[in-house]
């Protein structure tokens, strides 16, 4: 039975993970960049395979592991080392990644400079639809605005509470649970904004691959949204 292993490491951590896995025979399978709708990172997963380990677990057991590096949170225009210095056979990975993610791959071995493929529009991978990028604004818009009530009412709470005194301590006790009144409505309304601005954000994504799916698996995939959603509503009615 195989089984796949994911370890997470930083950008800084790569080549030293990547030696090691080297040091013991492990061998490269592939690598693959992936966009995060959610936020617009990538996650570069590097995947290899030890062949030694593989053989000795499949005379014992019948199961064996393939292995899994995950770099997360990569900015498009960070600088991302090459391991192609230790696996030469990963150039046409990187290149990919490069021609359609954008991402910054330094010191490869084989670097087609952009070339690697011949695509109408540069760096398809990392380019989103008028939706999301609507929803994404909107997103933010309501973020700053939830952000500036929370603001107004500390705020006016501070202000309250140095106008009572220390002296009135009944009196300030009083003021300081009425102005903690609408800062607490102000900090329940930002987290309500933020959250619905969030769901927005996210059924304007899915909304977005959906339709460059296939029709019938995109009512598949709509269908099995519609029951989950089902299911959790049960859930939190129960």
């Amino acid at each position: 039975m195989q089984k796949a292993i994911y370890t997470t490491v930083g950008i800084d951590e790569l080549l030293s993970h990547v030696q090691a896995l080297k040091g013991v025979g492990a061998r490269f399978v592939q690598m693959h960049a992936e966009r995060n709708i959610d936020d617009g990172t990538y996650r570069l997963v590097y995947t290899f395979i030890d062949v030694r380990a593989v053989q000795e677990h499949i005379a014992q057991d019948g199961s064996y592991a393939i292995e899994n590096l995950v770099v997360e949170g990569i900015d498009q225009y960070q600088e991302i080392p090459s391991i192609s210095s230790y696996y030469p056979a990963v150039f046409p990975f990187e290149n990919e990644a490069h021609d359609l993610f954008g991402l910054a791959i330094t010191d490869m071995q084989i670097d087609f400079k952009g070339f690697f493929y011949q695509v109408s529009t540069a760096e398809p991978m990392s380019v989103i639809t008028p939706e999301v990028k609507t929803a994404r604004e909107k997103a933010m818009k309501v973020r700053a605005t939830a952000e500036a009530k929370a603001r107004k009412a500390a705020a006016e709470k501070a202000v309250a509470a140095a106008a009572a005194g220390e002296g009135a301590a009944g009196a300030g006790d009083a003021t300081s649970a009425a102005a903690a009144q609408p800062a607490a409505a102000a900090g329940f309304d930002a987290q309500h904004d933020d959250a619905a601005a969030k769901a927005a954000l996210k059924a304007a994504e899915m909304e977005a691959k959906l339709a460059a799916m296939d029709p019938e698996k995109a009512a598949k995939v709509r269908a099995a949204l519609a029951a989950k959603a089902a299911r959790d509503k049960q859930k939190k009615e129960a």
